[in-house]
């Protein structure tokens, strides 16, 4: 199978699902069993509780292939990130890094990947976050390589514009340094304004994107993700389902 279609889900889409024992259900309802698991659904910092939120991932059949998407300032206490990824046997996190302290953070950041065989994607989070413009990225990547290079996200991406903002052109630009992949798509408003929409059906040229990938030989984790109907995603995310089988 392509790696660029070996996809899970983010566990963001069930933000409103509070208990990993109704979310794994969740997981498999979509006709899943993967998942990056988000700061929701495991308290990352407290290493009391890693085992139990294993288990359950792990009797249900739900492999998680990510944790994230977390914020790396430098602090010693992010090694915990790293530990509980090494833990559920996990080979990557998404992060954020931050204008005031990315130097610090991408250092330590790559001593810990080293150490604990874990890579590390930038998640592009739009043009109001840093880490969101491609020659941000550009430079982290340059500093951090090849410890940490780029998850893009298909929709954030977008979402700077259609001149630097364009997904299949990220992924010539980065190739042989995308770690990560959240397949998101949106349509937008004349002002700007995002609007999360089934994947492939809004802005994303999803046949052309996965085309890209695969000539990249991509081989990083993958998955899908959609914002919208927090108290109720699943029947989104089995049509994003259904439209990346059909790719």
């Amino acid at each position: 199978m392509s790696k660029a279609l070996d996809f899970g889900v983010q566990s963001w889409c069930f933000r409103e699902t509070k208990t990993n024992a109704e979310l794994v259900k969740k997981v498999r309802e979509i006709g899943l069993d993967k998942v990056e698991l988000c700061g929701v659904h495991a308290k990352f910092h407290e290493p009391s509780t890693w085992k139990e939120v294993a288990k359950t991932y792990s009797d249900a059949g739900v492999k998680i292939i990510s944790i994230g998407v977390e914020t790396l300032v430098g602090d010693p206490k992010e090694r915990d990130l790293f530990e509980f990824v090494s833990l559920v046997g996990a080979k990557h996190i998404s992060v954020h890094f931050k204008v005031d302290s990315f130097p610090k953070a991408v250092e330590q950041a790559r001593k810990l990947s080293d150490e604990y065989g874990v890579r590390v994607g930038i998640h592009c989070h739009g043009g109001y976050m840093f880490g969101g413009q491609p020659d941000v990225l550009d430079h982290l990547i340059k500093i951090g390589a090849p410890q940490i290079g780029i998850n893009i996200d298909t929709a954030w991406c977008m979402q700077i514009g259609p001149n630097l903002g364009k997904p299949v052109e990220w992924v010539k630009r980065f190739a042989g340094h995308i770690y990560g992949l959240h397949y998101k798509d949106f349509t937008f408003d004349r002002n700007g304004q995002w609007h999360d929409t089934i994947v492939g059906e809004g802005n994303l040229d999803l046949p052309a994107f996965v085309k890209a990938l695969d000539e990249a030989n991509f081989d990083g984790m993958a998955v899908i993700e959609y914002e919208a109907d927090p108290q109720n995603p699943t029947p989104a995310l089995k049509r994003c389902v259904e439209a990346m089988r059909k790719q």
